[in-house]
């Protein structure tokens, strides 16, 4: 009985060291896998911005009407380059039919007024020579006068712009659209034979045309609010045309709004540059643009490639993994300084020379390449 239990256990035991042989050869067998490393450097980082915008003139005004009327005739086509006080339309004034009763009664008026004034003053006047009334008495009489063809003048003007929209003798009539500054015609919303409406207190009145002067232009965008704070007025930036072959222009930031606007669900703030635009180039206003602009810069930092980085998921912390001497690898929280997506700045963890495992395992070509890293068994 004991004889057989002995056989039952050098079975047991034979079958134990056959299997713990067979696990260490499975175990010194595993594939060794390869990584490649890399080595921190130094460079320089610049971080930019882009801001989506349009390019339009910085001196654009809209030339209404100072009487209502019908465009009578349209001097100019969109495109046109014309210089300070040329003629671009003509306005026909259609009066008022109640106004131009009320103001030609007026003149009647006012005709009857002087008729009797002026017959006091030449009956006065021979009393006077006579000796008959004294001067007081004959002065009244001519001051009444004087004022009654004044009083005729005024209503014979009244009527005269009421019908006609200006005084015919009037060196600028106000019928007439005259541009304001020297520039190129960029719209004209109206026709002729369209109504127009005066410009005044109560109503802006009816666009006859738009002048811009296309050589001087300004960059207009948005910028998002975590970024608008790095940004300071008068710093250069680019401005890139897309309509011009992703052409680049230089411009000078000149306004960075104090109040920024939520745009589906992010504030965005304005910003304005001074775009240098070449003479040669045909620039149209409303062109789509795009502004660079550097937040930061630093020359000559210790830096690594930000692909390298690892992120510890409880803590959320940067960390990176060291080849040490044996060929194994430790993990090594890192200090990140600036960033431009592709270079990352390290300002502690790492010391210089030191390799750094390229986390995605290599493949079969990058073995073959000669520039393995470190080796560990799994």
């Amino acid at each position: 009985m004991k004889k057989a239990v002995k056989i039952i256990i050098g079975i047991v035991l034979l079958f134990l060291l056959v299997w713990v042989l067979a696990y260490f050869k499975k175990a010194n067998s595993a594939t060794v896998e390869d990584f490649k490393v890399a080595e921190p450097f130094y460079t320089s980082i610049r971080t930019k911005t882009v801001a989506t915008g349009k390019l339009n003139p910085e001196e654009e005004i809209e030339l209404k009407p100072q009487v209502s009327g019908i465009v009578d005739q349209i001097l100019v086509e969109e495109g046109d380059i014309v210089k300070k006080g040329d003629l671009i339309a003509k306005i026909r004034v259609v009066p008022n039919e109640q106004s131009l009763v009320s103001a030609n009664s007026r003149i009647n008026s006012a005709i009857l007024s002087f008729d009797n004034a002026n017959t006091l003053y030449n009956r006065n006047k021979v009393l006077f020579e006579k000796g008959v009334i004294s001067k007081q008495d004959f002065e009244n009489s001519e001051l009444s006068m004087n004022q009654a063809k004044e009083s005729l003048g005024q209503a014979q003007n009244d009527y005269q712009i009421i019908k006609r929209g200006s005084l015919s003798s009037g060196s600028g009539a106000n019928t007439n659209i005259i541009a304001q500054i020297p520039g190129t015609i960029l719209s004209i919303p109206v026709r002729e034979g369209d109504q127009v409406i005066e410009s005044n207190n109560f109503n802006a009145g009816t666009s006859i045309a738009t002048v811009a002067d296309m050589s001087k232009m300004i960059f207009e965008g948005q910028v998002d609010e975590a970024e608008v704070g790095k940004l300071k007025e008068g710093i250069d930036i680019k401005v890139v045309l897309g309509a011009i072959n992703e052409k680049e222009f230089p411009a000078k930031l000149t306004f960075v709004a104090p109040k920024g606007l939520e745009v589906n669900g992010a504030v965005q703030f304005t910003i304005k540059a001074d775009v240098q635009v070449e003479q040669s180039t045909n620039i149209r206003a409303g062109y789509s643009a795009n502004a660079e602009i550097e937040l930061e810069s630093k020359d000559s930092i210790f830096a690594i490639k930000e692909s390298l980085l690892q992120f510890n998921r409880i803590t959320e912390k940067p960390f990176v993994e060291i080849q040490k001497a044996d060929g194994t690898f430790e993990k090594r929280n890192v200090e990140l300084g600036l960033s431009d997506g592709i270079n990352v700045e390290i300002t502690d963890g790492i010391k210089e020379g030191e390799k750094i495992k390229v986390w995605n395992k290599a493949s079969k070509e990058n073995n073959d390449d000669g520039n393995n890293g470190g080796r560990r068994n799994n």
